[in-house]
């Protein structure tokens, strides 16, 4: 996950193991729980704040200046509507503890006052700010008895210090889900059933039922509030039908998606975890048009392409995204459209047959709200970049310059991420 200072992508040996598994693949054949927000909830002055009806839209919010742009609190918008403060440090003395110290230096001088008070502001509003624990780059180990104590007494003063509704765990180098368990139990059992408990995996950690966030998942589920996968920094992966999709597309975010829906978790504890914005991530970028697409197919079976679940699954528990200071380097554009689309409900019908991966002609029309720098002839792009075109963005797989997106064919240089 590019969620670090350093925003290089995920590590090498995590991609390494993905695509053994899919080479494995390829060589045999294969191509309660917390209560989840009110639609409307009352404030202390008597205004009401929608809650996107029952669904989360959840966001990263940097403790840290990456270049994207830093905020207070109170500048998030209220469509976010559970903030994940990114991120917890390691406790200096408590092997497996947590802490958190406030960047103020990093953050124009944002005081831990103002934080504080900024955080009860939130909660007012009737929404949820948790404390996410790793990170691309942060790490805690919890592997043995008194690990999983110290991480969950921490966490939980951390929680009544600064008033923190519960804890996203976004460990990225690897967990024990047995002291995990214990530790988020440990947690649950002192915080009570009002407490948050987020997950952030990666594509890869849910590939077999032997991954430890696999397992974490089922060993909590009556605790759990919501799995935010991160369908990005992937590369290509096996869905539940044991095809294999290609990362920056509905048909990848609904078959992965699919692996929790199916394993045993309510889909209000299925989240969809996409980068706000191309730069925010290393790949995987999908314009929130097409993160539409996905959240209809699955709710609805609705505009699904190749991919379509045997029974639509309703509600799911909402979309996440890295990072809200990266959505506000696009004037909150994922938030708007995808808050519109949670408080409205699936879309249409959508198309009678699956759209073909890459359309058979190029788009004609205007460019609408696209986001990437607009694609021309004389420039040079390298694989990762992407571009926008005739209304729609394409990502380049290779080296490219002088090749026009969308007339470069189904294996071209250009891949379709989405119209825009």
């Amino acid at each position: 996950m590019n969620r670090h200072r350093n925003r290089s992508p995920r590590a090498k040996a995590l991609v390494a193991g993905a695509f053994a598994a899919l080479a494995a693949a390829f060589a045999i054949g294969a191509s309660q729980l917390p209560s989840a927000p009110n639609e409307v909830q009352t404030v202390a002055d008597g205004e009401t704040v929608a809650q996107q009806n029952g669904q989360w839209l959840t966001g990263y919010w940097h403790n840290f200046d990456n270049g994207s742009t830093v905020m207070p609190l109170s500048d998030i918008p209220s469509e976010y509507n559970l903030v994940a403060v990114a991120f917890a440090d390691n406790h200096a003395s408590l092997d497996g503890g947590i802490t958190f110290n406030l960047a103020s230096g990093e953050l124009d001088g944002y005081t831990d006052a103002q934080f504080r008070a900024d955080i009860e502001a939130v909660q007012a509003e009737g929404r949820k700010v948790i404390i996410s624990v790793g990170g691309e780059r942060g790490n805690v180990t919890v592997a043995n008895p008194t690990q999983a104590q110290n991480f969950a007494d921490t966490t939980y003063e951390l929680m009544q210090d600064y008033g923190f509704d519960g804890v996203d765990i976004d460990l990225e180098h690897g967990i024990n889900a047995q002291y995990m368990t214990d530790a988020l139990r440990d947690l649950h059992g002192q915080a009570g059933d009002d407490l948050i408990i987020a997950m952030a995996p990666q594509t890869i950690d849910f590939q077999t039922p032997g991954a430890g966030y696999h397992q974490l998942a089922s060993n909590i589920s009556d605790i759990l509030t919501i799995v935010n996968m991160q369908y990005y920094n992937s590369g290509s992966m096996l869905g539940c039908d044991q095809q294999v999709y290609t990362q920056g597309t509905p048909d990848f975010v609904a078959a992965l998606a699919c692996i929790q829906l199916e394993m045993g978790l309510s889909p209000s504890q299925v989240g969809l975890g996409l980068p706000a914005v191309p730069s925010a991530a290393g790949g995987g970028y999908m314009a929130p048009a097409q993160i539409v697409r996905a959240l209809d197919c699955l709710e609805a079976g609705t505009n699904c392409g190749n991919f379509s679940p045997d029974s639509p699954y309703g509600a799911i528990g909402g979309v996440m995204t890295w990072s809200i200071n990266w959505d506000a380097t696009n004037g909150y554009a994922f938030a708007n459209t995808i808050s519109d689309r949670l408080a409205g409900g699936p879309g249409g019908e959508g198309p009678t047959d699956p759209p073909t991966e890459e359309p058979t002609d190029p788009p004609t029309g205007e460019p609408g709200d696209c986001t990437a720098s607009a694609w021309t002839s004389g420039a040079t792009y390298t694989g990762g970049d992407v571009v926008s075109h005739d209304g729609s963005e394409w990502r380049a797989q290779w080296w490219t310059q002088g090749e026009e997106p969308g007339t470069t064919g189904e294996w071209g240089v250009w891949r379709l991420v989405g119209a825009c």
